[in-house]
């Protein structure tokens, strides 16, 4: 279902379709008929030729404390995805992540690790998700402004078990480090786990 934003998501939906180009698609019910507390959307770009863009869109109406600051955070979350990938898969992540945060009532920090909890789409060894900032694109995206203050795009990346075990392990600057070595495509929901 694809339907106009809301009037107050204008500017960051521009601030999202200037990086991932137009929505192409639009969730706003469950798969049960029930509106769902925020929309996920579909963009018709991504991180290269083979690759799409989704988000939530509505999360940041609600402003969430920081587990370790007296921050308060508000945020939208990304996930990039092979284009070939089935969309509803990817939405329903999104879905019981952004649910999940405000059953929560925090913010996502760097470093988080959701998971693990099986295999997050058939015929993978990735398991859970690691929230980081949106690297595959220029610095300016991972933020975005208005009249209400910051928005922080947190980026979903799938993970293996040994990937999780090693952030819980080292910390996330560590694991960092390894993706900087390594090099893996994160957009890949079949890749093979990186060498720890």
């Amino acid at each position: 279902m694809t339907s106009a934003p809301a009037d107050d998501a204008k500017g960051l939906v521009e601030h999202f379709e200037g990086t991932l180009g137009p929505i192409g698609y639009e969730w706003s019910v469950d798969p049960d008929g029930v509106k769902m507390p925020f929309q996920i959307v579909r963009f018709t770009g991504g991180s290269d030729a083979d690759s799409v863009g989704y988000s939530t869109l509505g999360l940041s109406r609600r402003v969430l404390p920081s587990p370790t600051s007296h921050l308060h955070i508000r945020h939208e979350l990304l996930m990039l995805a092979p284009e070939a990938l089935k969309p509803d898969h990817v939405a329903s992540i999104l879905l019981q992540v952004g649910k999940m945060v405000i059953g929560m009532e925090r913010a996502l920090l760097r470093g988080d690790v959701i998971g693990p909890a099986g295999a997050l789409v058939p015929g993978t060894d990735l398991t859970a998700l690691y929230v980081t900032m949106p690297t595959y694109f220029p610095d300016e995206f991972a933020t975005y402004s208005d009249d209400d203050g910051a928005v922080v795009i947190a980026w979903l990346v799938p993970i293996t078990d040994s990937e999780a075990d090693y952030v819980s392990s080292h910390g996330w600057d560590a694991f960092e480090d390894k993706l900087v070595e390594q090099d893996p495509d994160l957009v890949d929901f079949h890749r093979s786990a990186i060498a720890l």
